[in-house]
């Protein structure tokens, strides 16, 4: 499966984010608990804009990364509401841009917009890609019973069921231990 290239980045960010969350992380804490945790996770992507680095801000994203979680596992319709929503919050004017070597591209919020409301419509309209390819079954939920993060399944056959190897490893592991002892 292929979508467009900004949308892609965007649905991996998504994933990166709502992936901070208690029940999805790697620690099982909370990795978006700082201001230093959200300017660790904005290094490793091409964010442009303006980016406050305070408090206010971080509990905006941390409202952001609560409403994209719910979003990922609306079905399709539900889901059409939600990002048309996001949408019309912001105001959104979609617009084609250039920047940071990156080829032309969609934004539209302006870069001085707040950086949860930036994120906010990134994610709507990568979404609302996915929405009109009828692919929103390529958005899931990490199949580990004790895991709630969320995966972005961009492979062909689209049987991707776990958030990372960890978690198909652990899954794989305690399959296998039950088929052992059903065999004694």
């Amino acid at each position: 499966m292929h979508f467009a290239p900004d949308t892609e980045e965007s649905l991996a960010l998504v994933v990166v984010l709502c992936n901070t969350d208690p029940g999805a992380s790697r620690s099982g804490a909370d990795e978006l608990a700082t201001v230093e945790q959200l300017a660790d996770l904005l290094a490793g992507y091409p964010f442009t804009g303006r980016i406050d680095h305070d408090e206010v801000e971080l509990q905006d994203i941390r409202r952001t990364r609560d409403l994209l979680r719910r979003v990922w596992t609306l079905g399709r319709d539900d889901a059409v509401v939600a990002v048309n929503g996001m949408l019309r919050d912001a105001k959104a004017l979609p617009y084609l841009t250039r920047h940071d070597g990156l080829d032309w591209h969609m934004h539209a919020t302006a870069p001085e917009a707040p950086l949860a409301e930036r994120f906010r419509v990134e994610a709507a309209l990568a979404l609302m890609d996915v929405i009109r390819m009828n692919e929103t079954g390529r958005l899931r939920v990490c199949a580990a019973d004790d895991c709630n993060g969320l995966l972005l399944d961009l492979s062909r056959n689209a049987l991707k069921r776990f958030c990372g190897v960890r978690c198909g490893n652990r899954m794989n592991m305690i399959a296998f231990r039950e088929r052992q002892a059903g065999g004694r």
